[in-house]
């Protein structure tokens, strides 16, 4: 009988060194906000997964290590298992987290003032990925209709001529749009008619709600796979944002030997002794855990949804396909961006993620993380329904 894990826990998360929690006064303001902002979750990380670092923090010397064949096995099995996509080992290399591998990408790919191509409103540090390298930002904002995105294709192929690189986020934050294959397909051809090197964020790749699925743009052609390198973790999906472990799948031999050579010449190829031995749990023990956490945020969801729509009818929710991050509309409200942060933070007690700081499309929304036990979801709504209805 399948174990049956318990999102409902409520943990205290104070003292902890947590961004979410113990810099609140410092991001906020107020220490007392509900946060509901950095993207990581409150519910526990696995005991199958905290077992096997306790096991090894047992052994009492932390030197350098390796990570084995059967932790490269486990992301090659995973990929297939749960996305349908068969990758070989030697594709995969290391990097301590996907921001790192975007910033080593455009450092190995790009000369200052090369284009790079985003999709705004879109997780800010891939702004100051382009920023830090000298690059030219090159915006591709999705179009809302009703609740939901798609894409303006006749800008993105007029971008792409100017681009270098393209920085997809996929599944898209904070949006949460699921691409289709037929939108990544016609996205991927242009750049390969472009000559534009696709990076593609998939951090929130097993984080799919029900009627939708995630294609990795690579998986979808040969051709694709050749021009894409592809970002992956198991942080988002099992809570170990802290281990600082990810996955950047390189199938072709001349992108991954550039791409490893920035990667070696930092010497962040050795990577987080916990990190490896929690990701290789993670990837070999985890489906279960992650088809009832996803069962359990499609019920915040719903129920975020539904209150919207019966209680509190001046905000509404985006389209919501995937990741954990609720992409709320308040522009009903007839109030500027800075008042309602204003409200949020002083009035309702919520920490947010402020829309205006993923760019074009932005303004006038917020985002929320859902990731958390639903008794705190109905605590937030009664505080958005006091200071909003």
């Amino acid at each position: 009988m399948s174990e049956l894990y318990n999102f409902d826990k409520q943990l205290s998360r104070d003292n902890t060194d947590s961004v979410k929690y113990d810099l609140r006064e410092a991001y906020f303001g107020k220490s007392d906000v509900l946060p509901m902002w950095v993207a990581d979750m409150d519910f526990e990380t696995p005991a199958f997964i905290r077992e096997v670092i306790t096991a090894r923090a047992a052994h009492s010397i932390y030197g350098y290590s390796f990570r084995s064949e059967s932790y490269a096995q486990s992301v090659v099995d995973w990929v297939k298992r749960r996305h349908n996509w068969e990758i070989e080992k030697e594709w995969i290399v290391f990097s301590p987290g996907i921001v790192p591998a975007l910033n080593l990408a455009v450092q190995a790919f790009t000369q200052p003032g090369d284009g790079v191509l985003v999709q705004p409103p879109v997780y800010f540090p891939f702004f100051r990925v382009v920023e830090h390298h000298g690059c030219k930002l090159l915006q591709n904002q999705l179009l809302r209709q009703n609740r939901a995105y798609t894409v303006d294709f006749d800008d993105f192929e007029q971008k792409a001529r100017q681009a270098k690189i393209f920085l997809l986020s996929s599944p898209h934050n904070p949006v949460g749009k699921c691409f289709t294959r037929d939108e990544l397909r016609k996205m991927g051809e242009i750049c390969l008619a472009n000559e534009v090197l696709i990076v593609s964020d998939e951090i929130h790749n097993d984080l799919i709600l029900p009627g939708f699925k995630h294609n990795p743009l690579a998986s979808l052609s040969g051709a694709l796979a050749g021009n894409t390198l592809t970002c992956i973790a198991p942080s988002k999906t099992f809570n170990l944002a802290g281990l600082s472990t990810s996955s950047v799948i390189i199938p072709d031999e001349k992108l991954r030997k550039r791409f490893s050579a920035v990667l070696e010449s930092f010497h962040l190829n050795k990577g987080n002794l916990f990190g490896a031995v929690a990701s290789l749990a993670a990837y070999t023990r985890g489906d279960e855990w992650v088809d009832q956490l996803m069962e359990y945020l499609y019920g915040n969801f719903q129920l975020l949804d539904s209150f919207f729509k019966n209680e509190l009818p001046l905000l509404r929710l985006s389209k919501a396909e995937a990741t954990y991050l609720a992409w709320i509309d308040f522009s009903k409200t007839g109030l500027t961006d800075d008042e309602i942060r204003e409200k949020l933070i002083f009035e309702a007690g919520l920490g947010l993620s402020h829309g205006p700081i993923f760019g074009k499309g932005g303004e006038g929304f917020q985002r929320m993380n859902l990731a958390t036990p639903r008794a705190i979801v109905r605590q937030a709504l009664e505080r958005l329904k006091k200071t909003f209805g």
